[in-house]
C-alpha cells in the first residue's frame, strides 16, 4: 500500500503542535483590513487552537505524517 500524501494546501494553513493540537490562523487578515474594524483586527491576530473534531479530521485526512 503506497503511503498517503499530506494535502499541500493543509501544509500551508495549519501546524501540529508537539502534543498533538492543531493551531490555525484566523481567518480575514489576508487583505481589505481598511474597512474592519479595530477589534477584529485585534482579535484576529497570532494563531489559535481548532475544535477536537475538526482537528481530528485535519490530522486523519490531510495531514496524516504530521
Amino acid at each position: 500500500m503506497p503511503k498517503m500524501k499530506t494535502k499541500s494546501s493543509a501544509k500551508k494553513r495549519f501546524k501540529i503542535t508537539g502534543t498533538g493540537k492543531v493551531l490555525y490562523a484566523h481567518a480575514g487578515k489576508r487583505h481589505g483590513m481598511i474597512k474592519r474594524t479595530n477589534k477584529q483586527l485585534r482579535n484576529n491576530r497570532g494563531t489559535a487552537v481548532l475544535f477536537e473534531g475538526d482537528a481530528a479530521n485535519v490530522k486523519k485526512y490531510f495531514l496524516p505524517n504530521g
